[in-house]
């Protein structure tokens, strides 16, 4: 088996060949492409040192790495982690929180993301038209529609933030949560576990008076929870409190994306001085793991002192990526939230609308559990962000003008604000 990773110089690629290479898949060559061939290489000891005897390759353009393949998995970063702490930061000077997948930063992230990510896509059904496209390229869900709507390419847009919910909650229950079922609706980095049901009982009311048995931050308070009546995954607090989450950034006095800009250059100053790549990789991961939402919430990062390692890391996305590559392989069936076309799943949508549900994982791609309706508490704001996600990817085709786009984010909402960031997000 060959796969590709598209975007192999970011952070979490040895990640992501740990959890596969060390699996029970066959996988035999790894093709390795970036548009920066300085920073892959930089970035390369470490994954040498993942991959063992698994052969690995550098391709000199996208579509050797990925022709013949069998599954594609991009996670491009247009313009580096530099872009991102521009786009944050132009938020945070017009007083909006600077956040990389909400907002003005997730909007100027889709306008550069899509249209090379389309170009892939495009490749991808020249040279590869049986390959999965396996796409964790942030904002998940716009990528994903662009390219679900423009091309025939397999797409399958992952996020980990479902499924780290899950397994919360499951462990607040003190359950397995492979015996569960989880029944979880929304877009990505908009969802909502309305039940969780264990052997035939539903038990989240269990759960809504203790957020802090469920949430790595205080994202929202146990009164908010039981009102709701659901478990809503953590990126929903950029929109259910957005001043204060804009707040204690201000605060901080830098986005997370510069932040993060900064522990990436220490990292790759230790790391050319360094004679054991895994345990200096090992040592940034926990460093960057401890930071998570630190930023936002304005809470004290957790590191306890304890050394990460790679196995247990396999927690995040590269989890979900071997899990769909595993069930499509060798056809398990099993139940993951996916980002995929919604077909007629959620009736308040599109059909052509990229949706987060449940999905049954096989040989014969991904099938969505249905869902049904919206509940009345967040259909309002579930229509609202789709309507502007609809508009984005028009803008990121060219097919509808920027500013208006932008002007229907929640978080803006503001014509003639828009119109300014636009101006500013694209210098």
């Amino acid at each position: 088996m060959k796969i590709s990773i598209l975007g192999a110089g970011a952070m979490r690629t040895p990640l992501l060949l740990h959890g596969l290479l060390r699996s029970d898949l066959p996988i035999t060559r790894v093709d390795l492409y970036d548009t920066d061939p300085d920073r892959l290489g930089r970035l390369l000891p470490v994954m040498q040192a993942v991959a063992g005897q698994t052969q690995l390759v550098c391709a000199p353009d996208s579509r050797s790495a990925i022709a013949g393949c069998d599954f594609v998995l991009a996670s491009i970063r247009v313009g580096g982690m530099a872009a991102r702490a521009h786009d944050e930061t132009v938020a945070l000077e017009h007083g909006i929180l600077g956040q990389e997948t909400v907002g003005p930063a997730g909007f100027a992230k889709g306008l550069r993301t899509v249209p090379p990510l389309l170009d892939y896509a495009r490749q991808l059904e020249e040279v590869a038209p049986e390959a999965y496209l396996v796409n964790f390229s942030n904002p998940v869900g716009i990528v994903t529609q662009a390219v679900s709507m423009e091309t025939r390419a397999r797409i399958i847009g992952i996020c980990d933030t479902p499924t780290e919910l899950f397994e919360e909650v499951a462990r607040a229950l003190g359950v397995p949560s492979s015996e569960c079922f989880f029944d979880f609706v929304g877009l990505n980095h908009l969802g909502w576990l309305r039940q969780v049901y264990y052997r035939g009982h539903g038990r989240i009311h269990e759960l809504l008076g203790q957020p802090e048995k469920l949430y790595r931050a205080p994202f929202f308070t146990a009164d908010f929870l039981q009102d709701l009546g659901m478990l809503p995954s953590e990126y929903c607090y950029f929109y259910y409190d957005p001043q204060r989450a804009f707040e204690q950034t201000r605060k901080a006095g830098r986005s997370r994306g510069a932040q993060l800009a900064q522990l990436n250059e220490d990292f790759f100053s230790r790391l050319a001085a360094s004679t054991n790549p895994l345990a200096t990789y090992e040592s940034y991961l926990n460093t960057r793991n401890a930071t998570y939402m630190a930023t936002e919430t304005g809470t004290t990062p957790h590191c306890n002192g304890a050394t990460s390692t790679l196995g247990a890391e396999l927690t995040g996305y590269d989890k979900i990526a071997l899990s769909v590559l595993r069930n499509i392989h060798f056809h398990l069936g099993r139940l993951i939230p996916l980002n995929v076309a919604n077909r007629g799943n959620v009736p308040e949508l599109e059909p052509e609308d990229v949706v987060e549900v449940p999905c049954v994982v096989d040989s014969n791609g991904t099938h969505p559990v249905h869902v049904g309706a919206l509940p009345d508490k967040i259909r309002d704001l579930v229509m609202r962000v789709k309507t502007y996600e609809r508009a984005t990817v028009a803008a990121a085709l060219g097919r509808f003008p920027a500013h208006q786009a932008l002007a229907l984010n929640p978080l803006v909402d503001d014509p003639s604000l828009a119109e300014k960031l636009v101006s500013q997000l694209q210098r």
